[in-house]
């Protein structure tokens, strides 16, 4: 993990890309790249933001890191901490509690021998992470899996749909 901005690099690729983001915008008004520069340093350095990571954001675009900071933590698509490969997200509100949410974060929690908030130890690094946030509740239902997984309505479908076509085969291996 990187100590300082000073050590965050970002490769040629999203450099560029960063720039041409830049460029759409007029001068002055270049904090209006942050939340595309936010999604390209979580790509480029593993999935999650750190601070240092965060800081060079700011750096680039020229403004104060607690202005990053508060963007990143209040999104929920940053992570800001390391997370699996497979990021499962299950909606914790009380509309998808009625749906079922609680037996599918329990059945998960069995299946991959994780609780929530923990990341497993196997090849893929499933994590599991509880979500809040009205989009997920109206977009997903129950559940939002990062190879996304529409319809989900309760376990029976989330077994049928999700662990015995996605996770058995990433499980066995």
């Amino acid at each position: 993990m990187y100590k300082d901005k000073s050590e965050v690099v970002f490769s040629d690729d999203a450099s560029a890309l960063i720039q041409k983001i830049i460029r759409r915008y007029p001068d002055g008004r270049q904090k209006s790249a942050l939340l595309p520069l936010l999604h390209i340093a979580q790509a480029e350095f593993g999935g999650w933001l750190s601070a240092p990571v965060m800081d060079k954001v700011a750096e680039i675009l020229n403004i104060q890191s607690i202005e990053v900071y508060e963007v990143a933590s209040f999104y929920s698509m940053f992570n800001l901490k390391p997370v699996g490969r497979c990021v499962i997200e299950v909606c914790r509100t009380g509309p998808c509690w009625l749906l079922g949410a609680e037996d599918i974060v329990k059945y998960l929690e069995k299946k991959l021998n994780i609780k929530e908030g923990q990341t497993t130890a196997r090849r893929y690094h499933f994590s599991l992470v509880e979500r809040q946030d009205q989009s997920l509740n109206m977009s997903r239902q129950l559940l939002l899996e990062h190879i996304n997984t529409p319809g989900i309505r309760g376990i029976k479908a989330f077994r049928e749909k999700v662990v015995t076509v996605r996770l058995k085969k990433h499980l066995k291996q």
